[in-house]
């Protein structure tokens, strides 16, 4: 890979948290913006979730939080709920179309998109960054019974990584994981989700550094 492509990183946040507990590590995610800084110029890295907004604590906010001061573009939007025929409570959470008006509208300033996700919905949009002289990358996994990139997606992109071979490179140690407990109800749950995360918490779950005073304009 060129030194001087511009990259921009497109998460799929859902996906990609499917993708790597089926595998079985975390990532990291200052070693993840590391790595493909280490490729090239790293114009914009977008960070896609959708929030359940009448929880008292979502467990990814601590998450969100910290990728907005460190070097994320964080896009999120509240959830959706319904009902559906058979009378079942469903949530829905799709940030597609975010995603894809973001990829279209940065196409003219990058050479390399990094998509990671595996949903085949997006083939016709690595398909159309194509057109516009884009090279795509998808990250996901085929390790995994069933893969967890759907074909057409994989067969569409320019190159597949699979990130199986990338947990050595961007995955977070694991003897970093949080400590967990058992509730009442006899269920696992992280400490963290009992009680805000104290000074340097977020930085050994997640791999990023916590800011500083100084870190902020006055």
């Amino acid at each position: 890979m060129s030194g001087q492509q511009r990259i921009a990183l497109f998460i799929d946040g859902a996906n990609l948290y499917a993708t790597t507990k089926t595998l079985g590590f975390d990532i990291d995610y200052k070693r993840l913006l590391k790595e493909f800084q280490s490729r090239g110029t790293l114009v914009r890295a977008f960070y896609y979730t959708a929030l359940v907004e009448d929880q008292e604590y979502s467990s990814i906010r601590p998450l969100i939080d910290w990728l907005d001061y460190n070097g994320y573009r964080v896009v999120t939007k509240p959830t959706k709920e319904f009902v559906d025929s058979a009378g079942r409570r469903k949530v829905k959470g799709n940030m597609d179309i975010e995603l894809a008006i973001d990829a279209l509208e940065l196409s003219p300033y990058i050479d390399h998109m990094v998509l990671f996700s595996g949903d085949g919905d997006f083939r016709s949009l690595v398909e159309a960054m194509q057109r516009r002289g884009v090279r795509v990358s998808v990250v996901s996994t085929v390790t995994t019974q069933p893969p967890m990139v759907a074909d057409e997606l994989r067969r569409q992109a320019d190159e597949f990584l699979d990130l199986a071979q990338l947990a050595a490179r961007i995955g977070r140690d694991p003897s970093d994981r949080p400590q967990r407990t058992l509730n009442e109800n006899g269920e696992r749950q992280e400490r963290m989700r009992q009680q805000p995360p104290r000074s340097g918490a977020l930085e050994s779950r997640y791999g990023i550094r916590q800011p500083q005073d100084d870190d902020y304009d006055v």
